[in-house]
């Protein structure tokens, strides 16, 4: 009988300095990091799966990714890995900018990407200069028209196709999402964020989408344009993709 059994990693990332979660030819990223402390703390190669990938520069409130493994690390009870423990050594080891929430046994056929049944994504703008708020947040000047730009964000979720918000090239099978919240709110006379929450994202989508609300809050698209946007996939045709470091995944559901 194998002694293999699977861990899901909660933990949360600042991605200012990394290329993105998922390991790079060229540059560092968080699945790297994760898997080199891992491997260290158990002796041996681990190979972790992430719930999704995040952009160069994008950042997560909430990361999960699983890894199976049949080692040893202070086993408590009946497991062979004290999970507590771990997730404390991971942090002594991890750099500042990972940190690790928990550390838990799962089914064995429980998937942190194909397993989630939602995601929800933060995005944050700010419209008077602020030093404090530059490195998270996206700093406009230009009037938006907030109210124009939730009824264009109410207009997502009546529809399933979003290749208009697909990076061009991504390698995607399908570009279909079920989009179940999509909406801004206000937190002060000047900062605000976005929410939107589905059951996937596509590579660029949230920040093709915020764009594309930009347009509409500026008054360069309707939300007649908005709705043609959509139904014409064509990413030419949406807004520009804003800045990554504004980004936040916020929430992972299972």
């Amino acid at each position: 009988m194998s002694d293999i059994r699977r861990y899901f990693i909660t933990f949360s990332y600042d991605g200012t300095r990394y290329h993105g979660w998922q390991i790079q030819p060229n540059g560092e990223s968080v699945q790297e990091r994760l898997q080199q402390a891992l491997s260290t703390l158990l002796r041996s190669d681990i190979c972790v799966t992430g719930a999704g990938r995040t952009d160069a520069g994008v950042h997560a409130r909430m990361m999960v990714a699983h890894f199976d493994t049949d080692a040893l690390f202070e086993p408590v009870d009946d497991e062979r890995i004290n999970g507590r423990q771990l997730a404390y050594k991971l942090n002594k080891l991890l750099p500042y900018d990972i940190a690790v929430q928990k550390v838990e046994r799962v089914p064995d056929d429980l998937h942190a990407r194909f397993s989630a049944t939602s995601r929800t994504y933060y995005y944050y703008i700010h419209t008077v200069k602020d030093p404090f708020s530059r490195a998270y947040s996206c700093e406009i000047h230009y009037p938006l028209d907030f109210a124009k730009m939730n009824e264009a964000a109410a207009i997502l979720m009546t529809y399933e196709d979003f290749g208009a918000f697909c990076k061009s090239g991504a390698d995607v099978k399908t570009t279909l999402c079920h989009v179940t919240a999509a909406e801004w709110h206000q937190t002060s006379d000047t900062t605000w964020y976005f929410e939107i929450t589905a059951n996937r994202f596509l590579r660029n989508m949230v920040r093709a989408v915020v764009g594309t609300l930009v347009d509409v809050g500026r008054g360069r698209l309707s939300l007649d344009d908005f709705r043609k946007v959509i139904e014409g996939k064509r990413r030419t045709e949406a807004g520009e993709s804003m800045p990554g470091n504004a980004l936040f995944l916020e929430k992972i559901v299972y």
